[in-house]
């Protein structure tokens, strides 16, 4: 059980039906069309939907009580002693309801915000934490104005810790999601260029990740990339701890070395393993090792947690196709900044004979996007030996790197289906094959053709 109708009473006192009998919930619901027990249904409205229209299939597959917006009608099938809660704004309310959920449970919450890592940082957390306390996490991609209220509420009520991905289009959403989850831990992973199309610089994108500062609980410790310039401005925050290469940083990454398929490093004089290939999974891991200590986690289940990591899919993602070629599916999503990272690590990957990199369109650049997608190419070197693009925009990698000195083959593909054709001569054992895009461009489905 969450709460009961009880609790939502207090919150709501515009209300009707049995709302005193403390009927208890025992989850929230969004979707009318899916079966639930004893939950509280949350009709939700966009520009083309109402979810107000199907409070009747969210009774019948397990709804108790709603929340309602009261200038809509209410249907006439509803018992007269179900509880409804009347309010201005359904998902003003889901938000105000997560944010007194929270309260209620009292867990740590770490806030997680940043352009790339956030998803792989926030599980390394997760995973660490989990070795000594009770945690939940956002699951998939639930990080934005409805998801992480959800996240919240699905939250059991013996949670000890709460992570928390925080996602963004636009200024002013991390400013709302950190003051509705108020984090005790505050981590800004690092400035990218996703979103730059509504945001306007990577300045303008550093000013948006800092809002995650609203709702940081007195006292509490932010954590940010200590190698990005764009965040300098945060070091004189009274309670901010710098994380990266630079001996300057609060918490020092002094050696990196990789393997086929983990990743060695020391932190203040201290080695760990780590499952993932790439410095900036490194500078990720940092940051859950941080965090672990400050909450008293034992370093054994610190370094053993950081060897048997959790990830969420299609984040470099390693597996075998035809012929025993090996695949990497980090097709999730993909910034200018994430898919250099990507690239780097692939060069450095030793024991194949040929590396083609298989890359798709990075959305959000806005105007930039051109000159961005050119960017890329700076990444690439002899040892890559083919590149392929797919999509629009991606063309201008492989422009990008024809116009250069590097010896390296780029073909531009205007669909999937002709690159699946000319991925064929390359799946052999000795070839490492790596797609990278946004998810939007959904590059895995190559996997079905390959593997």
């Amino acid at each position: 059980m969450l709460f009961t109708t009880e609790f939502l009473a207090k919150l709501f006192t515009n209300n009707r039906g049995a709302v005193e009998d403390q009927l208890p919930i025992q989850e929230i619901s969004t979707d009318s069309r899916k079966k639930s027990t004893k939950s509280l249904f949350i009709p939700l409205t966009g520009e083309t939907f109402d979810g107000h229209q199907f409070i009747e299939d969210a009774f019948y597959n397990g709804a108790v009580a709603t929340l309602w917006e009261k200038d809509k009608q209410l249907p006439s099938f509803l018992p007269t002693d179900f509880p409804i809660f009347f309010v201005e704004d359904t998902l003003e309310a889901l938000q105000q309801l997560a944010h007194h959920y929270r309260q209620k449970v009292n867990p740590v919450v770490i806030g997680i915000t940043g352009s790339n890592g956030k998803t792989t940082t926030k599980d390394l957390v997760g995973t660490v934490l989990q070795t000594n306390f009770k945690t939940h996490r956002t699951n998939g991609n639930y990080n934005n104005q409805i998801g992480l209220p959800l996240t919240i509420l699905s939250m059991p009520t013996d949670t000890e810790v709460l992570v928390l991905e925080m996602g963004m289009d636009h200024f002013g959403e991390i400013e709302r999601l950190s003051t509705l989850s108020c984090p005790n831990y505050a981590v800004i992973t690092n400035i990218g260029e996703s979103h730059i199309e509504y945001l306007g610089s990577r300045e303008g994108i550093a000013q948006a990740k800092s809002e995650i500062l609203a709702g940081l609980q007195e006292n509490g410790l932010l954590l940010i990339d200590g190698d990005e310039r764009l965040l300098k401005g945060l070091h004189t925050y009274p309670y901010v701890s710098t994380v990266g290469f630079s001996e300057e940083n609060d918490f020092n990454i002094s050696y990196v070395e990789m393997t086929a398929d983990q990743t060695l490093f020391e932190l203040d004089h201290e080695n760990y393993q780590l499952n993932m290939l790439g410095n900036h999974n490194v500078k990720n891991a940092t940051f859950a090792v941080v965090i672990a200590k400050k909450l008293g986690v034992p370093l054994g289940k610190i370094k053993d947690a950081l060897v048997h990591l959790e990830l969420t899919g299609m984040r470099f993602e390693i597996t075998k196709g035809q012929n025993n070629v090996t695949i990497i599916n980090d097709a999730y999503n993909a910034s200018p900044t994430s898919m250099k990272a990507s690239i780097d690590i692939v060069k450095q990957m030793k024991g194949y004979q040929s590396k083609v990199l298989v890359l798709g369109d990075m959305y959000e650049l806005g105007s930039s996007s051109k000159v961005l997608h050119r960017s890329v190419a700076e990444a690439i070197s002899e040892k890559i030996d083919v590149v392929y693009t797919v999509g629009s925009d991606s063309e201008e990698i492989t422009k990008a790197i024809r116009e250069s000195s590097v010896h390296t083959s780029a073909k531009h593909f205007d669909n999937k289906q002709t690159l699946i054709e000319e991925l064929q001569a390359y799946l052999s054992e000795d070839v490492l094959i790596m797609l990278k895009a946004s998810r939007g461009m959904k590059l895995e489905s190559l996997l079905d053709h390959i593997t």
